[in-house]
């Protein structure tokens, strides 16, 4: 009888667990290695550079209980010319995947993938680091502007002679210069790639914190984790 009794308790384990996997969601159950900052550090486009860009994913992260991972804010810098091998692209600094969110929903399983249409990346997905939705178009205050300084491939636009891109490589808050800002919520005013592209969409109004709000945005980036 124990062994009947032992065979049935088994069984009855194995169904539920069949039953939870067709009928749960497809999260791939990693750690979050990906969020969308809750805030920005709240001076426009200064984020402190690349360095106090990172630091403050990393920060973020450790609030979270993620703060053993090496954390990268998804961010371009321009260099003086074309050729400028001081230029970073934020494709570069990310790590190699997959990256999934707080929830554990997969966003991409490598850097192509992230670039490609086989991404992730939502409103429902795109989730700060305590696994909330952050607003979107629709929403108030709009806060689908996030900060990328890139084009839609994840490289850094030129330098030199051309548009600032960048807010002065994150260190500028004044009127001048801009930055290239993504929708996380994948909406635009129109149905085109450039309006509903999650990491290059249009530019800012200036570097101030008014000027990244008036567009829709709140000085917001993605972080990575790069290992």
């Amino acid at each position: 009888m124990d062994g009947i009794k032992r065979w049935r308790s088994l069984s009855a384990a194995g169904a539920l667990a069949l039953a939870g996997c067709a009928g749960g969601p497809q999260t791939g159950g990693g750690a979050m290695t990906f969020f969308v900052t809750s805030a920005g550090p709240g001076n426009g486009g200064d984020l402190g550079g690349l360095a106090g860009a990172d630091k403050h994913c990393q920060s973020l992260a450790a609030a979270a209980g993620a703060g053993d991972r090496t954390w990268r804010a998804y961010l371009s810098t321009q260099g003086a010319a074309l050729n400028d091998p001081k230029v970073v692209h934020a494709r570069d600094r990310i790590g190699q995947g997959p990256w999934h969110n707080a929830k554990g929903v997969l966003i991409a399983r490598n850097v192509d993938e992230l670039h490609s249409p086989a991404n992730n990346v939502t409103k429902e997905t795109a989730l700060d680091e305590r696994g909330r939705m952050v607003n979107g178009r629709t929403e108030k205050p709009n806060k689908h502007d996030i900060l990328t300084g890139s084009r839609t491939d994840g490289t850094a636009f030129a330098g030199g002679p051309f548009p600032d891109m960048t807010c002065g490589n994150w260190t500028k808050s004044g009127a001048d210069g801009s930055a290239m800002t993504g929708h996380h919520d994948r909406a635009g005013p129109i149905d085109h790639a450039w309006a509903t592209s999650w990491n290059s969409a249009h530019p800012t109004r200036g570097c101030t914190q008014a000027g990244l709000r008036s567009t829709g945005g709140d000085g917001l980036f993605y972080c990575f984790a790069a290992k």
